[in-house]
């Protein structure tokens, strides 16, 4: 799974690790969500290419994308198999550049986000797939799916999905559908060796799309922590309370006198 990532390598360290001949300008971002435009690279004619797309794949056959469930992430296992992913995992292979995501680890009380990265603070190349969805009238939206594999039992603690990561050697055969076949693309969707990633609490923040600061990934202290789950056990106790009183109250019954009964 992975629903939220942050980018904060410049531009240009971006562009040179990935060798793609546009100079694209973007700030950091720490907090980056579906829907919104994030940066790929696609080979295009034996070229390495910079674009933006939807994070949020769109097949070429949907007619309405308000009816079509929003689709981030494309699972390994059936990448070949479903309708939807067939022609992009053997023609539309991509990369996402990253530095981070994040993943949250359910418990009794609430789910708590944890900010994953490298161990050796590199940058990421998360594993897509894209398509370009055509309107009704002509319009062309470049749309893209991270894909996902079973996390290795160290990362499965925190949730069984990881997003599949491809290594700077590797770029060419994943990215080169007309030379790599995607089943032979299949043997890199696997989870990352162990001891790639570390990992750590981060707050509840991360939680609302409209922040974004690098606050968000910042070490969340145990006491930090129980502190604000202590304060959302407080939240919900008093919405709770404020529901209860703005239920109306039942009508007063009045005690039976006996009159207008007939026993």
């Amino acid at each position: 799974m992975c629903g939220r990532y942050i980018i904060t390598s410049s531009p240009e360290a971006l562009r040179r690790l990935f060798s793609y001949g546009e100079q694209p300008n973007f700030p950091p971002r720490h907090n980056v969500a579906p829907t919104q435009p994030v940066p790929v690279v696609i080979l295009e004619s034996g070229i390495r290419r910079f674009k933006l797309m939807r994070w949020g794949f769109l097949p070429s056959w949907v007619k309405d994308p308000r009816k079509f469930a929003l689709v981030i992430n494309a699972r390994s296992e059936t990448v070949l198999e479903k309708p939807s992913f067939r022609n992009a995992i053997r023609r539309r292979r991509c990369l996402l550049p990253a530095d981070g995501y994040y993943e949250w680890q359910a418990s009794p009380t609430r789910k708590r986000p944890f900010y994953i990265h490298r161990r050796d603070g590199q940058p990421i190349a998360f594993a897509g797939v894209a398509e370009t969805w055509t309107g009704p009238n002509g319009e062309e939206v470049d749309t893209v799916a991270i894909v996902t594999a079973a996390a290795a039992p160290e990362m499965a603690l925190l949730h069984e999905r990881v997003p599949v990561t491809i290594e700077p050697r590797d770029f060419d055969l994943w990215l080169d559908g007309d030379a790599v076949s995607a089943e032979l693309a299949m043997g890199m969707m696997v989870a990352p060796p162990p001891g790639t990633f570390v990992w750590h609490e981060v707050s509840t923040a991360v939680n609302r799309v409209a922040n974004d600061s690098p606050d968000l990934v910042q070490p969340f202290s145990a006491e930090e922590a129980e502190a604000e789950a202590m304060l959302e056990r407080k939240a919900r106790s008093e919405k709770t309370v404020a529901k209860a009183a703005s239920r109306p109250k039942p009508a007063a019954v009045k005690p039976d006198d006996g009159q207008g009964s007939l026993f």
